[in-house]
């Protein structure tokens, strides 16, 4: 098969993606009718946990052949070395990436109760243009003029979605844009945690870590009723299965032959996608202002990925 192919391929493999995460947001909103955001936190993470149980082990299982390889050609014998095992230095990446993925999806879900989700895709997407300054503020790296043009063209954009007043902005709709600055950390720490080379193993204990603060969580503040959770398990398990485990399996492959800043601007149609599934399934709309707002987030998420491409070429 032709590179050209493999690239189609991987574009379209990078938009289902993008489509069933975009999807994704009218499936965590209407379970909310059913369940309790924290309790749906919690089954999403140990859905997900358990789906990803078997790559991790598999992951684990290449690493420790290649560790005996390694240790018979260098040292003749056939003792693991602590190169290719689960390393301890992943665990506190895995845990603290867990805690923020909890942190982030507890905050939207509660704001998806009331936001719509529409607002909801476009206000996540925040995150793209936070992750610069939040790096600034960790690693003391500048943003460029580019991520400031960035910052007004979102700032802009959320004004208008709002309507041209903040003040009409639900609470909802707050908690999701507050929910940027975590998702913009989750970004940072996973990005850490990638020099370790063991993304399965370091998912599926980030996802065992919401599922137990998620479920501990929910013991303590909200009400469980197992009809309830059946009411909502087709949401769970879209959220958990497709919008979790299988899309970072389908992005393990599309990332063979799609180059990284062209997946993140494919990416950001998820956005869109959110967006029509919620005036499809929703019935929700948006005025002329919301829509130039939406564009503009759009377009500010889009000119940070556009300007990785290019550093990065």
């Amino acid at each position: 098969m032709s590179s050209q192919s493999n690239l189609l391929r991987g574009d379209l493999l990078i938009l289902l993606s993008a489509l069933i995460w975009g999807v994704a947001f009218y499936f965590q909103k209407t379970a909310m009718t059913h369940i309790g955001p924290l309790l749906f936190i919690g089954l999403r993470g140990c859905v997900a946990a358990m789906a990803l149980v078997p790559f991790a082990l598999f992951e684990q299982r290449r690493r420790r052949d290649l560790s005996v390889q390694l240790s018979s050609t260098v040292g003749g014998n056939n003792e693991p070395t602590s190169m290719v095992s689960m390393s301890t230095g992943l665990l506190p990446f895995a845990c603290a990436g867990g805690c923020t993925f909890f942190i982030a999806g507890a905050i939207q879900q509660m704001g998806i109760v009331t936001a719509t989700v529409t607002n909801t895709g476009f206000l996540t997407a925040l995150y793209v243009v936070v992750t610069p300054f939040l790096y600034w503020a960790i690693k003391r790296q500048s943003p460029t003029l580019v991520v400031w043009l960035s910052a007004a063209l979102a700032l802009t954009g959320v004004w208008l979605l709002s309507g041209g007043q903040f003040a009409s902005f639900s609470q909802g709709d707050i908690l999701v844009a507050f929910s940027s600055l975590f998702w913009a950390l989750l970004i940072i720490v996973s990005g850490e945690a990638a020099r370790h080379e063991q993304p399965m193993s370091y998912t599926c204990v980030q996802f065992l870590v919401v599922g137990l603060l998620g479920l501990l969580a929910a013991l303590l503040f909200e009400v469980i009723d197992k009809n309830a959770i059946l009411q909502a398990m087709d949401s769970i398990l879209y959220v958990g299965l497709l919008s979790t485990a299988l899309t970072f399996g389908v992005m393990a492959v599309a990332l063979q032959y799609v180059p990284a800043p062209r997946a993140s601007i494919l990416l950001s149609f998820e956005t869109v996608f959110a967006a029509m599934a919620g005036y499809a399934w929703l019935g929700e709309r948006l005025s002329v202002k919301g829509w130039a707002g939406a564009v503009l987030i759009l377009s500010a998420v889009g000119l940070l990925q556009v300007r990785r491409r290019r550093h990065k070429n």
